[in-house]
């Protein structure tokens, strides 16, 4: 792997989201890779929040992402 400090953002967060799908998909080293990378950029950029693109990783179905209706109905 390449030196953290040789990537410019747009390719760490690329790979950052790479790594986060192969963790989600099992791969047992990709969660502790993906932390590294994702950490560095919050470090580079000063913030405190995740990336907002995280749709992707988001592997429930599509039913249980949207938000529930209420069971009751405000007149």
């Amino acid at each position: 792997m390449t030196e953290l400090t040789d990537l410019d953002e747009a390719s760490l967060a690329a790979h950052a989201a790479e790594w986060r799908r192969r963790a989600l998909r099992g791969e047992k080293k990709a969660r502790g890779i993906a932390h590294a990378l994702e950490t560095e950029l919050r470090r580079r950029s000063g913030d405190s929040i995740a990336p907002q693109n995280t749709d992707d990783l988001d592997t429930r179905p599509l039913a249980l992402r949207r938000a529930p209706r209420p069971w009751w109905k405000f007149w």
